[in-house]
């Protein structure tokens, strides 16, 4: 397997702007922040240059993230819960590459990471919501999980991941993780309330990948 290059990340716009030499520690300064203003460059010469001019210098308008587009309002993410932690996930292509995570909604600090060779969203989030519940349960603790995601929702309510996603060699653990989450939820009783996150109201959850 080839191995993964560096990536440099420049935040003009976050809780801390700066150059950060990880995703983690670019995600602590951006999660919770409304209307974040970051890029990925390959080099360090690239990031410092980047970061002596302004966001819109690196940003083709036509990719820059919907949140940029619009404001959320102070008042309403007054509701916002911080003590809590937030799930998303990602899929390059759907079905295609999958993975999910958990992370401290105020801080965005990362909880929990899984990825899998092919999966659905919707597959990817129910099962990162399995995964945040039975963490929290281990841990004796009853904070809230938000999702972006009716679907995954309603899966863990009724305690079925209703896909219909090929089964393969790709997806095999993958099917095995889906049984083991159902299995769980049907012998297992949790107080942590679920809640569906406002993306339009609050900006993006802060587990999202960035990547829209």
């Amino acid at each position: 397997m080839a191995k993964k290059s560096k990536k440099y990340y420049v935040v003009w716009e976050g809780n801390r702007p700066g150059i950060y030499e990880s995703w983690a520690d670019c995600q602590v300064q951006i999660k919770g922040y409304p209307n974040a203003r970051y890029k990925s460059f390959k080099t360090k010469a690239e990031a410092l240059e980047a970061y002596g001019s302004s966001f819109a210098d690196h940003i083709d308008t036509s990719l820059k993230p919907k949140s940029s587009k619009r404001t959320y309002s102070e008042e309403s993410r007054k509701e916002i819960i911080w003590e809590s932690i937030a799930v998303d996930a990602a899929c390059s292509g759907n079905p295609g590459p999958l993975e999910y995570q958990g992370v401290d909604t105020k801080t965005g600090m990362q909880l929990f990471h899984q990825k899998f060779p092919l999966g659905t969203n919707n597959i990817g989030e129910f099962l990162a919501l399995v995964h945040g519940i039975a963490q929290l349960k281990k841990e004796g603790r009853d904070i809230p999980i938000y999702s972006d995601s009716k679907h995954a929702l309603s899966w863990v309510k009724r305690c079925k991941c209703n896909t219909t996603l090929v089964h393969n060699a790709k997806t095999q653990n993958l099917y095995k993780m889906i049984a083991r989450a159902e299995d769980w939820l049907r012998n297992n009783e949790f107080k942590n309330e679920l809640i569906k996150w406002k993306t339009k109201e609050w900006g993006e959850i802060p587990a999202d990948f960035g990547r829209k």
